[in-house]
């Protein structure tokens, strides 16, 4: 299932994550794509303040790893743009992460591939003239519930 969405600003970017969130819990992992700047940690922060988040959210390129735990939810907010190696993901303990009732969104999953399972929804934001457009692709077993939240 592939469903497109059109957003013409950074607050209109927060908004669809705070749309998201509705379903968030159906999914476990979130793979989110698009070039520098088009809008992931945004979308990210959207997602976070509709699960009832309200603190700061910040981009985990440096960290490459941001947990977020309040409501009976555990997120995990993974930048890869700087991983040199797949492996060093595993140095960060993601496999030990991989439990029920915690959700991935990673940034730069591209980076990993080889290492990651398949994830639940791809999320890809592309930098337009006016806006973004973000597509969602959801896997057919696991993502629809996330892509209906958008309908």
């Amino acid at each position: 299932m592939n469903v497109e969405q059109k957003v013409a600003s950074d607050s209109d970017m927060v908004k669809l994550g705070e749309k998201l969130s509705n379903a968030i819990n159906t999914v476990q992992i979130v793979f989110l794509k698009g070039d520098l700047g088009a809008g992931k940690t945004t979308l990210v922060r959207g997602i976070l303040r509709g699960l009832g988040y309200h603190d700061s959210v910040k981009s985990p390129t440096f960290s490459l790893h941001e947990q977020y735990v309040f409501g009976g939810l555990t997120v995990h907010h993974f930048d890869l743009y700087r991983l040199q190696e797949p492996e060093e993901l595993e140095y960060l303990g993601f496999r030990d992460l991989l439990r029920p009732g915690n959700v991935f969104l990673i940034e730069w999953p591209e980076r990993a591939q080889a290492i990651l399972p398949d994830p639940d929804i791809e999320i890809i934001i592309t930098k337009e003239t006016t806006g973004r457009r973000v597509n969602f692709i959801a896997n057919p077993k696991t993502g629809h519930a996330l892509v209906d939240s958008l309908q």
